[in-house]
């Protein structure tokens, strides 16, 4: 039979382990990345032991009565072991709300992982939502991927906006200037959406320090100038976007189409999937239609990030 346990800061070696040696997990769910904002968040992740063996991590915390996967992270399902079958995770689930109800949680907001995060396939969580918890699908924002082995070829925009690029000057490389480029994101998230970055600048460069294989910045320039940009997560199957952002200038002279060209088609033409990121807001309730023709000129295609529900 499986038991839980509540994680503590004396187990982060263990579970960073798990996580590495996991069918599903990335560096999102290592200590050093969870824990960057822990003041903000009441951690209530689980540990899956078997026989005394551990087979299985939650990353989650909790708010007023309700367990969450984690408020802090993209996605944060069951992480689970190569050896993980559905029965396993069928019992597993079971356990969970056995052991969610004595703790008086009384509901689950579960953001599954993407399947093309996995390195094998591991939807057996996906089943147990609906065969023992009876969950819902709440949420379902749409992402922009393809596979780097079979991608389609850029669309006529943004090859015309690579084009521009050359004949401006404009030249790409990688970049430890967080800073500059901090400045062109934050001043076109707050012209165009009133908003900040997620990450502060501070954040995001301790954050590169501790993963400084996984956060990666690549930048356009002109004459020296930083005019667009776009940080890069990387894990073991997915070169994903977090941030991408162009100045004015560089959105008129196409510096993000040869940014894109060349760490597509050149830097990371060999790696297993991109992924462009979500296009929607507020839960999948508004797709950003100018946002999502841009990815998908560059071949993108949907994935679905999906949050299911239920009450104990």
């Amino acid at each position: 039979m499986f038991e839980i346990k509540r994680y503590s800061a004396e187990q982060a070696d263990n579970w960073n382990r798990f996580v590495l040696s996991s069918k599903n997990g990335t560096f999102l769910f290592d200590r050093r990345y969870m824990d960057y904002h822990s003041d903000r968040f009441s951690d209530f992740s689980l540990m899956f032991y078997k026989n005394g063996r551990l087979r299985a991590l939650l990353p989650a915390n909790m708010a007023d009565g309700v367990l969450y996967s984690h408020q802090g992270l993209t996605f944060g399902g069951l992480l689970t072991d190569w050896k993980t079958t559905v029965e396993d995770t069928v019992d597993m689930f079971s356990l969970l709300n056995n052991f969610l109800a004595n703790a008086g949680i009384e509901k689950v907001v579960y953001k599954a992982i993407p399947w093309i995060y996995h390195s094998y396939p591991s939807e057996e969580d996906l089943f147990s939502l609906i065969y023992v918890c009876k969950a819902r699908l709440v949420a379902r924002d749409i992402s922009s991927s393809f596979p780097m082995s079979d991608r389609m070829r850029f669309a006529e925009s943004r090859k015309s906006g690579l084009r521009k690029a050359v004949h401006a000057g404009v030249y790409i490389e990688e970049s430890s200037n967080l800073a500059d480029f901090w400045d062109v994101l934050s001043a076109n998230l707050e012209s165009r959406y009133n908003a900040s970055p997620v990450h502060t600048l501070a954040e995001i460069s301790l954050l590169k320090s501790r993963f400084p294989d996984n956060i990666r910045l690549y930048v356009a320039a002109l004459d020296g100038k930083i005019v667009a940009g776009t940080v890069l997560y990387i894990s073991k199957e997915v070169v994903h976007t977090q941030y991408i952002s162009a100045s004015p200038e560089g959105k008129a002279i196409g510096a993000l189409d040869m940014l894109f060209d060349y760490i597509i088609n050149k830097e990371y033409a060999n790696s297993h999937f991109f992924d462009f990121g979500k296009s929607t807001e507020q839960e999948g309730k508004i797709l950003n239609r100018s946002l999502i023709f841009q990815k998908e000129g560059f071949g993108g295609r949907g994935v679905c990030y999906d949050t299911y529900e239920w009450t104990l």
